[in-house]
């Protein structure tokens, strides 16, 4: 499996609370011929080497069949939504990813695929 932070991007900021909502998008490939799925990918989110926090995308609830299917050769982008909060981080770097200020994200963690025999678990870091 290979995986790719693709984009982060803010969705909704919430100026009661002082979060922000943002999507995550990993583009998940598949290079081998074994069909897989991935129940879920936990990631630790830096915003210009700052820690954002932790999160996880996660389709365990879901049963196999009605995951998405990574044939071989596939690319497909997964989605997650990460929110943040300014009171559990760094005020300028929150001020940052809000006003579109940040150079790069970077992702890492672990992706876990999934085949009718296998579980596996692969350690990843990528960036924006």
């Amino acid at each position: 499996v290979e995986i790719e932070l693709l984009d982060v991007e803010v969705k909704d900021i919430n100026k009661i609370e002082n979060s922000a909502k943002l999507e995550i998008t990993f583009l998940v490939t598949n290079p081998s011929e074994k069909t897989f799925t991935v129940p879920s990918i936990s990631y630790q989110l830096y915003a210009d080497g700052q820690l954002l926090g932790s999160a996880q995308y996660s389709t365990e609830d879901i049963a196999m069949p009605g995951r998405a299917v990574f044939y071989s050769g596939v690319e497909i982008p997964l989605k997650n939504t990460f929110t943040i909060n300014e009171s559990d981080t760094n005020s300028e770097i929150y001020q940052a990813v809000l006003n579109d200020k940040i150079s790069s994200f970077t992702a890492e963690g672990v992706i876990t695929t999934e085949t009718s025999w296998s579980l596996i678990e692969k350690e990843f870091k990528s960036s924006t």
